[in-house]
């Protein structure tokens, strides 16, 4: 376990993975390749249904800096610069889109043994304003997480989450869309070949309650299968092996069990790394 709470996004994120992460209806291809410079290119593809997305994405370090840019099938350029510890702790992050001029941000990120702060500002007139700080430990944290719209003067995010964590178990509790939805989480390592995870979310202007359980199971060092369904009768499974280092295949369907007679959804991801 690491020894510092983490950033706000941590707080839930592994019954999250557990539960969605992998999961897909889509057909989605991947190719990484490395040099010894240090550039690496990530070209992806994904056809949803007809329609067919793809984005290339180069990735060039120096030193404790590292620059990505990334381009896809609607002409947008995305660059995002990272420079890793300028100072112990700290990380500086600034991105910005082509050619959407008011899509420039700076981000900070500090990381200390007993707290946790991400803040960054859109590079605009108005800009809009992103907090977010946890405080505590790797055993128990407590954390908010903040948006706020300076042109109208209003939150437009507003959450809170708490976390409790043990070697084997991690129980999180979540208050979101400024206090309407409440999310608890829990995750559980029932072995080193088996883990199980449970969401249960409570909309208080719906008052309906979506309840979501899986597992995930290593069949051998290299086959992993997974499973969940939710109350709205939607089961998943997947399978993914690594057939060579960081070259993975996987897997998954989706079936309605209160619709039965409807085709199952299946996709596959193929992630190729030489």
């Amino acid at each position: 376990m690491v020894k510092g709470p983490g950033l706000y996004s941590e707080i839930g994120k592994k019954a999250r993975d557990l539960l969605y992460k992998d999961y897909q209806t889509d057909h989605k291809f991947t190719l990484n390749t490395s040099s010894p410079t240090g550039v690496t290119i990530t070209s992806s593809g994904t056809k949803k249904g007809d329609l067919l997305a793809a984005d290339v994405n180069t990735q060039l370090k120096n030193k404790n800096i590292t620059t990505d840019i990334k381009v896809d099938t609607s002409s947008n350029l995305f660059t995002t610069i990272t420079v890793d510890e300028p100072a112990p702790g700290l990380k500086a992050i600034f991105s910005f889109k082509v050619p959407d001029q008011r899509s420039g941000k700076v981000e900070i990120q500090y990381l200390h043994d007993y707290a946790a702060v991400s803040s960054s500002v859109g590079l605009t007139v108005n800009p809009t304003v992103n907090f977010s700080g946890v405080i505590g430990t790797n055993v128990a944290s407590l954390g908010t997480d903040l948006s706020f719209d300076t042109k109208t003067g209003d939150f437009i995010k507003c959450n809170a989450g708490v976390s409790l964590s043990k070697v084997d178990l991690i129980a999180s509790l979540t208050l979101n869309d400024k206090g309407d939805s409440l999310i608890a989480s829990y995750y559980h390592i029932v072995n080193p070949l088996t883990a199980v995870g449970a969401e249960v979310c409570h909309s208080f202007s719906s008052n309906e309650n979506t309840i979501t359980v899986g597992a995930q199971h290593a069949l051998d060092p290299l086959t992993t299968l997974k499973a969940r369904v939710n109350n709205a009768g939607k089961a998943s499974a997947l399978v993914q092996h690594q057939w060579r280092p960081k070259s993975f295949f996987t897997v998954s369907g989706e079936v309605d069990t209160k619709a039965i007679e409807k085709t199952a959804k299946v996709g596959l991801a193929l992630a190729l790394k030489p």
